[in-house]
């Protein structure tokens, strides 16, 4: 079994790569979705952010996104608190995930792959790349929010340029044809390192 790890940009695209992936046969694991469920189901991990962000932090037991993203987006000494909090708990947790797994590719996709030291899981890495045009126009369809709220967000992750340089692979993400074929491309030869093996 290999671990490649996704990783890129908000808006790069990386969910649209992570089901052709899929398509293909791999075992998909998407770090923001496990850590927002564990945020809302581990009970430890529950009250270690409650006294890191105060009760307001959860609504009904339902983590409250909002507030959350308000206060860790405009403070890095929080941000990386919360970080300090859940990333252990995200890699025990894939740990297991792999382990349960019986296919050859598993892809880890997180937007924070380097900045949360999950890289180090990981056999190889891509980085999603896309025109900043067609990010921008991306998160606003997605996430119904204003260019000014995208480049705050967009301003706590690692550029491009520090990714690419710690990846195996890079997939430009333009039209959907072309990245089909970078995709195909890459699991093949991943896979024939595997049979080597």
């Amino acid at each position: 079994m290999k671990v490649i790890g996704l990783t890129g940009g908000i808006g790069s695209g990386k969910s649209t790569i992570l089901q052709l992936f899929k398509d293909l046969g791999a075992a998909v694991y998407i770090a923001d979705i496990e850590a927002k469920h564990l945020m809302n189901t581990d009970k430890e991990l529950v009250k270690q952010i409650v006294k890191l962000l105060g009760e307001k932090a959860y609504i009904d037991n339902e983590l409250n996104r909002k507030y959350i993203a308000n206060i860790v987006f405009n403070s890095k000494e929080k941000l990386t608190a919360l970080n300090k909090l859940v990333h252990p708990r995200v890699s025990e947790h894939f740990k297991k995930f792999i382990k349960n797994s019986i296919a050859e590719i598993v892809v880890y996709e997180s937007a924070i792959l380097f900045e949360s030291g999950s890289n180090v899981m990981c056999d190889f890495i891509i980085t999603v790349t896309a025109k900043f045009e067609d990010k921008i126009k991306r998160i606003i369809k997605r996430d119904n929010v204003s260019k000014q709220q995208i480049l705050d967000r967009m301003k706590h992750q690692e550029n491009d340029t520090f990714k690419i340089k710690k990846s195996n692979f890079i997939i430009k993400n333009n039209t959907l044809e072309d990245t089909k074929s970078q995709v195909s491309t890459i699991y093949n030869i991943i896979l024939e390192q595997i049979e080597k093996l």
